[in-house]
């Protein structure tokens, strides 16, 4: 049984490196729920003996709930606020699970980012050379289709009979210009693309490839025109402020730092009642830490995990480590 925090045994087979040199075929023991990877096929998306998520695994509030009904009713995007942590990205992911809306699009910001870019890419250079050697060998050259391919919000904007999830992430880390030019395109939710519409009548249809692994799309016309306004959820960290144009056409949702019921809540639903019921110690710790500094929720479970492997964790050792401060600077 689990003691309190910094007290319990290690125990000898948590520790599978020995940090002493010599080889030896240690088994590696299931990952965290949230730290499994599908890869291709092989082996299962989940390790056995994991926690069970309660459906989506995702936990939140009944008045966070409504406004993200309301941004549903009225086509609108979510413009997501909260410290880090606190589930803003996992919120397009619950979403998705919950209507059932297949795969998130992901469009992560930087500094870099162009509103081009998440639209459509077209390899002008590659059509070229295969063209040329496609006419060398008297050979039909490829379809223009094949040298075009939809980014996140692009491959959102194609006609559906249910709507897409596009998560647009940390748009506060992307040019000052962003936001607006991202303003035509939420109002009228269609894009052109020139490349295709320059084509003659005889072509007026176009298969392009997606932001979908191996999945195209028909273009008319040059042209991509929603059916269904995607589901947007875009994320800020705060660091900057968005044009009031902008913010007009979100609906705001700011997410709070969980507190303890809600802790427990989440730990349960991503592990099990049994490790969130063994907890209260090491909330107790995170919640105190958590205002001297900056903590996000996900270190939490990161510490819950480890002692229920394991591990001691110490509150000068790794415990300090697990719970390291965010914003070194802050």
């Amino acid at each position: 049984m689990t003691g309190p925090t910094g007290t319990a045994a290690e125990k000898p087979e948590w520790r599978i490196f020995q940090g002493d040199g010599r080889k030896r075929t240690a088994e590696i023991p299931p990952a965290p729920p949230w730290r499994c990877f599908e890869g291709d096929g092989v082996g299962e998306v989940r390790a056995e003996g994991a926690g069970e998520p309660d459906e989506s695994g995702y936990v939140i509030g009944d008045a966070e709930v409504d406004v993200i009904n309301a941004a549903l009713h009225l086509r609108r995007p979510l413009l997501v606020t909260g410290h880090p942590g606190v589930g803003k990205t996992s919120l397009a992911e619950a979403i998705a699970h919950e209507l059932d809306l297949g795969d998130v699009l992901r469009w992560p910001i930087n500094s870099r980012s162009a509103l081009q870019d998440a639209l459509y890419r077209y390899d002008a250079i590659g059509r070229l050379q295969e063209g040329s050697l496609a006419n060398a060998e008297a050979k039909k050259a490829p379809d223009i289709g094949n040298y075009v391919r939809l980014g996140p919000l692009g491959t959102a904007l194609v006609p559906s009979v249910r709507p897409r999830v596009l998560l647009v992430d940390e748009l506060d880390k992307g040019d000052v210009d962003l936001p607006n030019d991202l303003l035509t395109v939420f109002e009228e939710g269609c894009f052109e693309i020139p490349e295709l519409s320059r084509l003659p009548e005889s072509q007026p249809e176009v298969e392009v490839f997606t932001a979908d692994r191996g999945r195209r799309a028909t273009v008319r016309r040059g042209f991509v025109r929603c059916s269904q306004f995607p589901v947007v959820v875009i994320t800020s960290n705060g660091e900057r402020d968005f044009p009031p144009a902008f913010r007009r056409r979100c609906l705001p949702l700011h997410l709070d730092d969980p507190r303890k019921d809600r802790l427990r809540k989440i730990i349960a639903t991503h592990l099990d009642a049994d490790m969130a019921a063994a907890a209260d110690d090491l909330i107790d710790t995170f919640l105190e830490q958590r205002e001297l500094k900056e903590l996000s929720t996900d270190q939490l479970l990161n510490a819950v995990f480890l002692r229920a492997g394991g591990a001691r964790l110490a509150p000068d050792g790794l415990l300090r480590t697990v719970l390291h401060q965010l914003n070194p600077g802050g």
